[in-house]
């Protein structure tokens, strides 16, 4: 009897967004249980029908994997990197050895076992696409933690991406410490306010130039005084 292959499905859930960490799941069907019906590219599913796969899924799977790429990772790498990243860690924090790995995507991560991207691979391939709703799932419990943190941002509702609300939100209180300061967005703002800063610097502060010409006539007044 010839051996069974495992298949690993990948996706990422979370490039988008304005703030919070992007999310990887790999997850490998065990070959001798049916798969979950219904499994589908997450974005079509409701937040209800997702819940109810994650479930299944991770119920039915042979092995699967949670993994994250931080905020900061994200700044410093830039998203895809960050995003492959924590698709490499999701592959690798599996309690077993693949034989092969089918990403979602252009772009595949270094693996140490045979590894193949494909566009819209959570829309052709049932094993991406139960990872991209564990991924979903995952991303989006972490943004209502964040959102217990952060209340003034309506994270629960939006999840970071930048709706009209989330945009309103962000320029009336500010950047704090989830968001993604390379995206344009947060830049923008983070930009605005060190030039307000400047500017009502400037304000407070005599120029260097007037302060001298103060000093010079105060001088004047005590030798004409003395005179």
């Amino acid at each position: 009897m010839a051996a069974v292959r495992l298949i690993c499905g990948v996706d990422e859930a979370g490039r988008g967004p304005l703030a919070g960490p992007v999310c990887a799941a790999a997850v490998v069907f065990d070959p001798r249980r049916r798969a979950p019906a219904g499994i589908a590219d997450s974005k079509v599913l409701s937040v209800r029908e997702r819940e109810r796969l994650t479930v299944l899924i991770k119920d039915r799977a042979l092995a699967w994997a949670i993994a994250w790429a931080s905020v900061e990772e994200i700044d410093s790498l830039n998203v895809l990197q960050a995003s492959l990243l924590a698709m490499r860690r999701a592959v690798e924090s599996l309690s077993v050895l693949p034989d092969e790995v089918l990403l979602d995507g252009a772009h595949c991560p270094a693996l140490s076992v045979r590894a193949r991207a494909i566009v819209d691979g959570d829309a052709k391939v049932k094993v991406i696409a139960a990872a991209s709703i564990l991924a979903k799932t995952a991303r989006d419990a972490e943004m209502c933690r964040l959102h217990g943190c952060f209340p003034q941002y309506g994270f629960d509702v939006h999840k970071g991406y930048p709706t009209p609300q989330h945009l309103r939100a962000l320029r009336r209180y500010g950047v704090c410490e989830v968001y993604r300061r390379s995206f344009a967005p947060v830049r923008e703002i983070l930009d605005r306010e060190v030039r307000g800063a400047n500017s009502a610097s400037s304000l407070r502060s005599p120029s260097r130039s007037a302060a001298g010409r103060n000093s010079g006539r105060r001088a004047a007044v005590r030798r004409s005084r003395r005179a």
